[in-house]
């Protein structure tokens, strides 16, 4: 005799299910953690073009010491502790 498959009881769409599966996890990223990552970005593309073409980019667009790229410099700076902070509380957090 052939096995027959059980019907099962949840009869929801895929996508309500996708999105029942999702809700005990960590919500979506927020606006903060995009423009963290953004700058990050850029602040890597500007290493890597001082690494291999020894040119500041952020230097360039606003002036070598100029309190304008020091800004810019810290606030790539403070991206980068968020960024870290973001990393120790999902490491921490409890997953299922």
């Amino acid at each position: 005799m052939a096995t027959m498959n059980t019907p099962t009881m949840d009869r929801r769409t895929m996508g309500e299910r996708r999105t029942a599966e999702r809700s005990h996890l960590r919500p979506a990223m927020s606006a903060l953690d995009y423009l963290a990552m953004a700058l990050l970005i850029i602040g890597g593309l500007n290493w890597a073009m001082v690494g291999l073409f020894d040119v500041d980019m952020v230097a360039t667009l606003f002036g070598p010491g100029s309190p304008a790229t020091r800004i810019v410099y810290v606030v790539v700076g403070l991206a980068a502790l968020y960024s870290l902070y973001t990393t120790a509380k999902m490491a921490g957090s409890k997953r299922p």
